[in-house]
């Protein structure tokens, strides 16, 4: 079928896109930080689907990390058809002026930095073959800041920008950019963004059903299953209950 490389790939909306590209035959390239987790995913997928798996831990924060890892793959990994952006994260939920800068930096350096470190190692491959398909997982949150949000909310507009620059640059070497921006998802994401406080994390999903990760892997997977003609280049998708960043019905 062909290779997907997908960063954060331990848990969350990465977990479920491996699993769900393995599942349809892909060999899969699967980074993360944690490295035990990491090589029992390999394994997971190996056995399950039978499909070829290389598993890199590597810090997409660190611009060194990044090339080396990715520098040195083997050659016939580096034929890679889809990259999906997802490693990122949600870090505080303070005002602006009460926010921690460590916070800040987390997010900037994971959410942004991070996307673009990986996405410069990858792009000249797909730019030698002239084909391939970017997908950067955005959030509801690029399109409308809401209380509290400050700097998350800026770094997902960053990544909504980027993806539409990527889209200018790469369209003469045939490579698909598509950003995709999920509303409420219950992952990780809120005990992150918590520091681990799962009651507060459970709060945020009471009174509505969120999006799961599989439900997200899926639009990402359907992103890259059109004719080579199509391309969507922005995509939002939230539950029934939400209608944007802000508005949740909770009943």
């Amino acid at each position: 079928m062909g290779i997907v490389l997908i960063t954060g790939a331990t848990a969350g909306f990465g977990q479920a896109c491996a699993t769900t590209y393995a599942a349809k035959g892909y060999d899969v390239i699967i980074t993360g930080r944690r490295k035990e987790r990491l090589e029992a995913f390999k394994t997971q997928l190996t056995q399950e689907f039978g499909v070829n798996v290389l598993a890199l831990n590597f810090d997409v924060r660190v611009e060194q990390e990044v090339n080396e890892v990715l520098g040195n793959i083997p050659e016939e990994w580096r034929k890679i058809d889809i990259l999906v952006n997802n490693a990122g994260l949600a870090a505080g939920l303070n005002t602006i002026d009460e926010g921690s800068t460590s916070d800040w930096d987390a997010m900037i350096d994971t959410n942004v930095k991070g996307l673009l470190y990986v996405s410069r190692a990858v792009i000249p491959w797909m730019r030698a073959r002239t084909t391939g398909h970017i997908i950067n997982i955005g959030s509801t949150a690029a399109k409308l800041v809401y209380a509290r949000g400050n700097v998350y909310c800026a770094t997902k507009a960053a990544v909504d920008a980027i993806s539409q620059g990527m889209r200018i640059d790469l369209l003469p070497y045939r490579i698909k950019v598509t950003a995709v921006h999920p509303g409420a998802a219950e992952t990780e994401f809120s005990l992150v963004r918590f520091k681990g406080d799962e009651e507060k994390a459970k709060d945020v999903y009471k009174g509505f059903i969120p999006l799961s990760a599989q439900d997200v892997a899926d639009v990402v997977f359907y992103c890259t299953s059109l004719p080579p003609h199509v391309c969507i280049n922005d995509l939002v998708v939230t539950p029934l209950q939400q209608a944007n960043a802000y508005y949740i019905d909770k009943k």
